[in-house]
């Protein structure tokens, strides 16, 4: 039996070369996103193996839509990726700045991991991934929605992967994925501890294979996550 993938997010960056990868290891990939040309560019890399469809997360009737066309895709799906994600600094706390980070991270976000939850629970199987952030775990003074929707991503996640074992008619696994910065165009800036790409989502795909519940990417940054569990605020705030 085939293996079977849909990556929310592949136009570029992580879910792009995280596409690629299933690619080479033999799986059917529907990649999404909302730049038809760069779906187009990346399908013709191997015509057989993509599917494509044009999708926008904070469209949430398509989103029913395209859950609904998946048998004319494919007969089944082993697993879904979601790495749709915006954020922008708001250091004035603008409303209009904020809202199109809590539509697509938020909500649009909460829209993928409901239904493609339900639709493994009715098929019986599947794997929802995530790529949420090293973000998560802490606020940001200039960019306080995105790390408020990354830690709300982070703990839906966990919710479901309780949920999951507890789901006994059902073998669902979920894993979080939490990178820190990775070299993609949505770092805006110098920065430190920066992880080439391909370096970061050889990582995550490994972490994928091995089924892991929740995953710190590069893996130095799980040094990072424990350190901001044990140093005060008043010290942490110094730097964000």
């Amino acid at each position: 039996m085939s293996k079977n993938a849909i990556v929310f997010g592949a136009t570029s960056g992580i879910g792009r070369e995280l596409a690629k990868l299933l690619v080479k290891d033999g799986y059917m990939v529907l990649i999404t996103g909302r730049r038809l040309e760069m779906l187009n560019s990346l399908k013709e890399e191997n015509p057989d193996q993509y599917r494509i469809r044009q999708h926008d997360i904070t469209h949430f009737k398509d989103t029913e839509k395209l859950f609904q066309e998946i048998p004319s895709f494919f007969d089944h799906i082993d697993l879904i990726v979601h790495n749709s994600g915006i954020g922008e600094n708001n250091f004035n706390l603008e409303w209009q700045k904020d809202l199109p980070t809590l539509e697509t991270n938020v909500i649009g976000a909460t829209m993928i991991y409901q239904v493609s939850y339900n639709y493994f629970r009715k098929q019986g199987f599947g794997h929802l991934v995530s790529i949420t952030s090293i973000a998560s775990l802490i606020g940001n003074r200039h960019i306080p929605a995105y790390h408020a929707s990354k830690a709300y991503q982070s703990n839906y996640m966990e919710s479901l992967w309780m949920k999951a074992k507890r789901t006994k008619k059902a073998k669902i696994t979920v894993t979080n994925i939490l990178p820190g910065y990775v070299d993609t165009d949505i770092i805006d800036g110098p920065t430190f501890w920066m992880a080439p790409l391909d370096k970061a989502v050889k990582q995550i795909y490994t972490a994928i294979k091995k089924k892991k519940r929740k995953a710190y990417i590069t893996k130095r940054w799980r040094l990072v996550a424990f350190m901001m569990k044990i140093v005060p605020p008043q010290v942490i705030i110094k730097y964000l």
